[in-house]
């Protein structure tokens, strides 16, 4: 079962391009470096188109929305492949990365999935950190409303299709694990398909059939002694163990058809389980788990296919996301012409309430209320959930990024 997750974070910083703040960004990066606060790059965001005061407000509203539903779909389809890779583990095959790329980093004393686990990290903080807008999934002639609609169908094909997709999936799996518990148990209850097999059986006789016993293994002798004396149409010496557990097990016993009802009676009296059991249906019972395991084959390989493809897929949008957020918040609060620029930092372990003071610090003189700190701002999204987005001077858009860990 897959059971941890691991979080890579990075901020998606935005400043105006004043004087003062242009220094303060300067100050932030040789502080960063020297301290190891932060690792930082730049972070380049095309010419969009502003449109109007209204487009911007109610574009910054939709996307908070999508932001979130488009992060939940992200979780749901690395869930779902880490569940997929942890059953198969022994077919392990890279299978998320952002960037198209296949590459294995496999070392001797870890496992396939941990190997898989520390991949997909290494190529989503490479795509990240070089992030280069998609023109041609996302054209920048389009309006802000319009690249935003085009994400929002994309995210919900993809929410879709895995719903359906794991559905099937998760159907065929349930019934091959029926069909699994049906072959456990005791013998007085469990399936005897896998037991039985043709050779044991008097087959194709008008006279003769073979029945199936279940003796406890304390009444052995008691059967051997007992069995052909059951009726009196019972062929000597046909008994024969086909199986047996801790507490019981299977005997054979050859007899005419005629008097099947009276070697049942009889044997109950002496506490022996006489099983039914057709060959024809054992026979069905077969040749469907056959179907289902290799329906399942398939369903695995295509699943899994599909999952790699829609991961990176949804991730390469949830950025474009960001980097939509970041365009209209910046002209929102920093006003028109259009004149920012962005900086993604990746915050170092421990030091992310130090990073956080240092950038409220150099920052404070964008908005000076701010530092007294401002109530954060709850978004309700329409799942019933609620995302918290803290108010800085600045604009800060985080970027965290759960992986399932299944190690």
């Amino acid at each position: 079962m897959v059971r941890r997750t691991s979080m890579m974070e990075f901020w998606l910083i935005s400043v105006p391009l004043d004087k003062i703040s242009c220094q303060s960004l300067e100050k932030l990066k040789r502080v960063s470096a020297k301290t190891g606060l932060a690792t930082s790059s730049r972070f380049h965001i095309p010419e969009l188109k502003v449109g109007t005061l209204d487009v911007l407000l109610g574009v910054s509203d939709d996307l908070s929305r999508l932001d979130s539903y488009t992060e939940g779909v992200m979780r749901q389809t690395s869930q779902c492949l880490g569940e997929v890779m942890e059953e198969f583990s022994g077919k392990l095959l890279e299978s998320m990365l952002a960037n198209g790329e296949h590459r294995t980093h496999q070392k001797d004393h870890q496992t396939p999935l941990k190997s898989y686990f520390q991949t997909i990290q290494v190529d989503l903080a490479t795509y990240v950190t070089r992030f280069q807008w998609d023109r041609a999934k996302y054209p920048t002639a389009q309006p802000l409303k319009t690249l935003a609609d085009i994400i929002s169908k994309q995210v919900s094909q993809v929410d879709t299709e895995l719903k359906s997709r794991r559905a099937a999936y998760s159907h065929v799996k349930a019934s091959i694990q029926s069909f699994e518990r049906k072959t456990e148990g005791s013998l007085q209850t469990r399936a005897l398909t896998n037991i039985v097999k043709k050779e044991d059986l008097v087959l194709n006789s008008e006279y003769l059939t073979t029945l199936l016993a279940v003796v406890p293994r304390t009444a052995y002798a008691l059967w051997e002694k007992t069995y052909e004396s059951m009726s009196k149409f019972v062929v000597p010496r046909s008994s024969r163990k086909l199986v047996e557990d801790a507490d019981a097990g299977i005997f054979t016993v050859t007899l005419f058809k005629n008097v099947i009802a009276e070697f049942k009676t009889n044997a109950k009296k002496h506490k022996f389980t006489v099983r039914e059991y057709n060959l024809d249906e054992a026979e069905k019972q077969k040749q469907e788990i056959g179907h289902l395991a290799v329906d399942k084959k398939e369903l695995y390989r295509t699943f899994l296919c599909w999952l790699k493809v829609n991961f990176s897929e949804i991730f390469v949008a949830w950025i474009h996301i960001k980097v939509l957020r970041t365009f209209v918040e910046s002209v929102l609060r920093y006003g028109l012409p259009v004149s920012f620029q962005a900086i993604l930092l990746q915050p170092t372990k421990k030091s992310w309430k130090q990073l956080r003071k240092q950038l409220n610090s150099l920052f404070k003189h964008l908005d000076p209320a701010a530092a007294t700190g401002k109530p954060d701002v709850v978004l309700d999204i329409p799942d019933g959930n609620t995302s918290q987005q803290e108010y800085y001077s600045y604009i800060c858009y985080p970027i965290k990024i759960h992986l399932v860990d299944p190690s």
